[in-house]
């Protein structure tokens, strides 16, 4: 049975939180894809992912630990272990990107700790405005113009991309609880590094990215846990379920054929 690993400080105040049992329970009854889910706090999140079959940063951020939640896209990524990030985790597999692959190594989240000064201030260098001061690092991720906060809307997703595929659609309405986006400054750094935005709103705005190349390695900052009713698993979440399942198969496989 494939174990993941929902990495998140889980919280009864969080609504995402309280659905994901109704979803791994929709898996196994109406896809018969059977998952062994174990939460793991932020900050164990650093060193404790050994043997995983998928990671899923699940939404609620703040995190007790930032860096334990970059640290868990991080090893989704460098083990080719399946990853899901939904709000929160989306953007903190932003921050593991750019620091790992875009080269911006203070890449962070406008949450922590910078609501006192601009949280579109960071330090001069290839990445930063010319006319902005030095600051506390590079804001990567911000608070967004509009919250979505209890919003839904249109996306629209790259055609060809991973998105497309398992949404079988060119485009969805999904739901948010967010306040916080990528800084589009980053996105030209974020895609030479190899990232695809594989969705958008109606205005532009990224709303999912992708690793190419990768197993599975998907971020949304809408939330699918909201989708429906919790009796039907979203098809990003059963897209990520198939592919820890595929994991558990694959590595089983290897130690089958080490044994002979």
């Amino acid at each position: 049975m494939p174990t993941v690993a929902l990495v998140g400080d889980r919280s009864p105040s969080v609504r995402a939180h309280a659905r994901i049992p109704q979803l791994v329970d929709a898996l196994r009854r109406r896809d018969g894809v059977v998952l062994d889910p174990y939460w793991v706090p932020s900050e164990e999140a650093e060193s404790g992912l050994d043997g995983f079959d998928g990671i899923w940063v699940v939404p609620g951020s703040p995190y007790r630990s930032a860096e334990g939640a970059i640290a868990a896209a991080r090893t989704a990524r460098e083990r080719g272990v399946p990853f899901l990030g939904t709000c929160g985790g989306f953007q903190h597999a932003v921050l593991m990107l750019a620091r790992d692959l875009a080269g911006i190594d203070d890449a962070v989240h406008a949450e922590y700790g910078l609501a006192e000064i601009d949280s579109r201030v960071r330090p001069r260098g290839p990445h930063s405005k010319p006319d902005e001061p030095a600051g506390r690092g590079s804001a990567v991720i911000v608070e967004l113009e509009c919250s979505l906060v209890g919003h839904e809307g249109a996306i629209t997703y790259a055609p060809g991309s991973r998105m497309q595929r398992i949404m079988g659609a060119g485009r969805s309405v999904e739901r948010y609880h967010c306040s916080y986006g990528i800084d589009a400054a980053y996105l030209s750094a974020l895609t030479d590094a190899g990232v695809v935005f594989s969705a958008r709103d109606d205005a532009g705005e990224v709303r999912a990215l992708e690793l190419p190349g990768h197993p599975f390695f998907v971020g949304t900052l809408f939330q699918p846990e909201l989708a429906g009713d919790g009796s039907r698993a979203h098809p990003v979440i059963r897209a990520f379920a198939d592919a820890c399942a595929s994991h558990q198969e694959a590595q089983a496989a290897r130690v089958g054929s080490a044994s002979v």
